[in-house]
């Protein structure tokens, strides 16, 4: 430790020193240019015999001599300088400094050749002094450089990057993708290796993010590839669907039985195939009907999600669970549709409670119902029916019962014996209206496919959020075993908490195990951040005073992805975690990185993409017909089972008259 007197002391040395260089530089200029001296009368006895002694030494013998021993006098000195620090001042500054006064002060004995002896003495002993005031300033500069910068990454980018994971790692079930990601201030090859798909796959990300284009496409691909089963949920029909069904003609042979290539969409019929979500093979009891009837109610009205179990809410489903289930029972299902569910609600109260009266099953679904009706609670009444017949109403086009009355094909996509590649198209512009029917066709198969003994199966969701499938939770949970893999695109958690109620969303966010984001912002990126682990991080700070400078180190847990970081992502750029088998453990699950994509390869392989063939040409009569036969279907059915009620002595008493 220094104390006052060592600091008081070496101040002392230093200023004798830099005298001495001072005196030894005046003498080399005396003995170097006597003449002038001598001329100008600026000599003496004494000093003439003192520099005749120290030049017996050597000392002058050699004009430079002199003059390296003056300046490595001041170097000594210059050592112990402590300047005012300044943060900014470079070393090139004072290197400058250093160099142009080394080459003043040592060139200028070039002046000694000249013509003239004053002249030349002045000269020299000019350049030299001036060369010598550069060496001094260079020196007192470079003492108040900061000699250890802070870093100038200003927004910590650099501090955090983490290692991440450069392996190849595949299986049977893989979905890999190449990706480059920064390590320090270098790029490295990655990959993204999601081995194990079937724990849930949440891709996030803003619009315009690239989560479409860099991941779900080339998981599309990857799925068709290793022969998944699949259904795509296309928001924006035709575009996943195009790319599904030229990656099924590419890929078709490497199934083991090949697939059926099927589409479901309801503003172009030509492009469409037929299929009934409530297929009776399938409604094999009373809850499935429960569950669709919630379905669709819940997608109708998404208030609703957040008022379960209220008197207003589970009334409506259950009586259009009980006419479905009615329907499935009738002449084992011949007409179990939605469309004929809707019609059937159209009857009136006593034609309709007298029906489904005459079925025991139902009584307990519909008991509240006559109840109201026998005893003129009409109001209460009206308002329970019209909870379910006014929104239903709206579905009652030609188009949609002529698609959902059919029988092209049946959901179940992971059938061993019939695989299929399902898309399921919207159309933006009418998402709103066909969210029920959308919604309806993803839960029915879902409860579908969650079997054991099936192959395996990839179900993927753009834009998740534009229908209301609740079963995706239980596929999450429960799918894995029975070997499917659920990819599911959404923009941001509050758009998925728009749809479901809080506890879904949430369900639904915190089960996928593996969770790949674009930029997000708010409340999506705060709970993504916390997901990532803790790094080491260096964390320095910089304290000047008058002559000093003091920088401190530490090393701090801080979140090696930010929320900042998540809301300022590129286009292309993504971070994530990833879940692993215990076969093929992953250490670093965690990445920041961006999707390695061919955009020229990309541009060239669409550009020779097959459009979508035609299924059938469909003439619009035939859409009418089909429309009017299934409401003559619900009519006949009217009048043929009221008939046998009331030619029934045991079931007479059913028919309710008021």
């Amino acid at each position: 430790m220094n104390t006052g007197e060592n600091e008081q002391g070496l101040h002392k040395i230093l200023d004798i020193t830099r005298i001495g260089s001072l005196v030894i530089l005046g003498l080399h200029y005396y003995w170097t240019c006597y003449a002038s001296f001598n001329n100008w009368g600026l000599r003496s006895t004494l000093t003439d015999h003192i520099l005749m002694n120290i030049g017996q030494t050597g000392l002058f013998s050699n004009p430079l001599a002199g003059k390296a021993l003056a300046l490595g006098l001041l170097a000594i000195a210059l050592c112990g300088v402590r300047g005012r620090k300044k943060e900014k001042l470079p070393y090139r500054t004072a290197v400058v400094y250093l160099a142009v006064g080394a080459l003043v002060y040592f060139g200028s004995p070039v002046c000694l050749l000249l013509a003239g002896d004053d002249v030349v003495a002045i000269s020299y002993m000019g350049l030299t002094t001036m060369g010598y005031i550069l060496v001094l300033t260079g020196g007192t500069l470079l003492s108040r450089v900061i000699r250890q910068k802070l870093s100038d990454d200003v927004f910590n980018t650099a501090n955090e990057t983490f290692p991440q994971e450069e392996r190849l790692i595949t299986n049977e079930f893989s979905f890999n993708l190449p990706m480059v990601y920064r390590l320090n201030d270098r790029w490295r090859s990655s990959f993204l290796n999601c081995i194990n798909p079937r724990r849930g796959v949440l891709i996030c990300g803003s619009p315009g993010s690239g989560k479409s284009f860099h991941i779900l496409e080339n998981f599309l691909r990857i799925q068709i590839k290793k022969a998944y089963s699949q259904f795509t949920y296309d928001m924006k029909f035709p575009e996943l669907t195009t790319l599904v069904y030229n990656y099924y003609l590419l890929y078709r042979k490497s199934y083991k039985v090949e697939p059926k290539f099927c589409t479901i969409n309801f503003t172009r019929p030509e492009y469409s195939h037929r299929c009934n979500p409530l297929h009776p093979a399938y409604m094999l009891d009373q809850t499935d009907a429960i569950e669709a009837s919630r379905t669709i109610l819940l997608s109708i009205n998404k208030t609703w999600a957040q008022k379960q179990g209220d008197f207003f809410v589970e009334s409506p489903m259950n009586l259009l669970a009980a006419v479905i289930w009615y329907l499935r029972k009738y002449q084992d299902g011949v007409f179990c549709t939605l469309p004929h569910a809707i019609e059937m609600l159209q009857l009136p109260y006593e034609e309709l409670f007298s029906l489904m009266q005459s079925e025991p099953e139902l009584l307990i679904l519909i008991n509240p119902f006559i109840s109201a009706f026998v005893n003129d609670v009409m109001e209460t009444l009206d308002n329970q029916v019209s909870s379910v017949k006014i929104p239903l109403g709206r579905l009652a086009s030609p188009l949609l019962y002529w698609i959902m009355s059919g029988n092209d094909f049946t959901l179940d996509i992971n059938n061993p014996a019939e695989p299929k590649l399902f898309c399921l198209g919207n159309d933006p512009t009418k998402a709103e209206a066909l969210a029920p029917i959308m919604s309806l066709y993803a839960d029915r198969m879902n409860k579908i496919i969650n079997v054991q003994g099936r192959m395996k199966c990839a179900t993927n969701y753009d834009e998740f959020a534009s229908l209301r499938a609740a079963s995706v939770q239980t596929v999450i949970s429960q799918g894995r075993s029975n070997l499917i893999a659920c990819v599911i695109a959404i923009q941001d958690i509050s758009q998925l908490r728009k749809v479901y109620s809080r506890d879904e969303a949430d369900a639904i966010w915190n089960m996928t195990g593996n969770i790949i984001s674009g930029q997000v912002a708010g409340d999506s990126a705060r709970q993504l951040a916390e997901r990532f682990p803790k790094t080491l991080q260096d964390k320095n700070s910089l304290s000047i005073n008058r002559t000093d400078v003091s920088i401190s180190k530490a090393k701090q847990l801080e979140f090696a992805v930010t929320a900042s970081l998540i809301s300022n992502l590129s286009s292309g750029e993504f971070v994530g975690v990833v879940a692993d088998n215990p076969d093929q453990p992953i250490e670093l699950k965690a990445f920041h990185a961006k999707v390695v994509n061919d955009l020229q390869a990309i541009g060239r392989e669409k550009k020779n993409f097959l459009p979508i063939p035609e299924i059938k040409k469909v003439d619009p009569g035939i859409i009418q017909r089909n429309f009017l036969q299934i409401k003559k279907d619900i009519e006949d059915l009217k009048i043929s089972e009221l008939d046998r009620i009331k030619n029934d002595p045991s079931l007479a008493g059913l028919i309710i008259i008021k």
